[in-house]
């Protein structure tokens, strides 16, 4: 109940901060945006340190380097799919194949799941999908390069999460302080690279700090989710943060919450339930 009560924040923080650095990413370039997101997220989890500990042992810089590689290759993935489109159709797959992956390590590794879970799991990447997807889906046909995008982003994800969990229990928040930092070097320096293509529109730099922050926590909370249940389980219930982002773009923007939506959202309530009772 624990793991599940950590993967739920964490999701919620992740959908969250995904809705603050989209606005942000409204405002001035998206690069621009990480620019500030980056090193504020690294900032947390320095702060985090002397709270919860950090360990720095060759396995946890290995597991933690290898989460942040992931997470900038997640970053640059993601935002080329997404720009090729169509998104509605391209980001379910993006996020249900970050949420499958990681279900197939935690049974790999030997994880054994109840009744329950077993048809709580299926139903929780249903609700993926539906939350994940906007109105219109499979009015218009993706290309083959897109589709390839979209699962390339979605196994990136997915590593970073199972990198994460790899990384040894005991290393406190050590893993996550390594692979931001890699993570922020590698999208700053592309930045850099980049700087003349930027424009000159400044970033909304509260949005872009807060946004940081969030995602900072999201990957806490999975972090010690993962160190307290199943790595298949909490990493279903972590895909669910579309959810956050829809909810908060219905309450903030008023946008509206399609049909599809609101059936993936009692699909997530009900998946839930059931893994509770695991």
């Amino acid at each position: 109940m624990i793991a599940l009560l950590l993967a739920l924040g964490s999701s919620l923080a992740y959908g969250c901060a995904d809705f603050l650095g989209g606005l942000g990413a409204r405002k001035a370039h998206v690069l621009r945006t990480v620019m500030i997101a980056a090193p504020a997220s690294l900032a947390v989890e320095l702060l985090l340190w002397p709270l919860l500990g950090a360990s720095f042992s060759t396995a946890t810089l290995a597991w933690g380097a290898a989460s942040g590689v992931a997470s900038a290759a997640a970053f640059a993935l993601l935002y080329r799919t997404l720009a090729i489109g169509p998104m509605n159709v391209l980001s379910p797959v993006t996020a249900l194949v970050s949420a499958a992956l990681p279900v197939a390590v935690g049974l790999l590794q030997g994880e054994h799941l109840g009744a329950t879970a077993l048809v709580g799991l299926p139903l929780a990447l249903v609700a993926v999908v539906l939350v994940s997807a906007g109105h219109g889906t499979g009015t218009a046909r993706p290309s083959r390069t897109a589709l390839l995008l979209a699962f390339g982003a979605g196994a990136a994800i997915a590593l970073q999460l199972v990198f994460l969990h790899q990384a040894p229990a005991d290393s406190g928040v050590a893993p996550l302080i390594v692979g931001r930092a890699v993570s922020s070097a590698v999208t700053l320096a592309a930045a850099g690279l980049m700087f003349r293509r930027l424009g000159p529109d400044r970033p909304a730099y509260g949005m872009s700090a807060a946004a940081g922050a969030l995602d900072s926590v999201a990957n806490l909370l999975f972090l010690l989710a993962a160190r307290s249940g199943d790595l298949a389980v909490v990493a279903v219930i972590t895909a669910l943060y579309p959810a956050g982002t829809v909810l908060l773009a219905r309450t903030v923007l008023a946008e509206r919450l399609h049909r599809g939506q609101l059936v993936g959202l009692g699909t997530a309530a009900v998946a839930v339930s059931l893994l509770a009772l695991t």
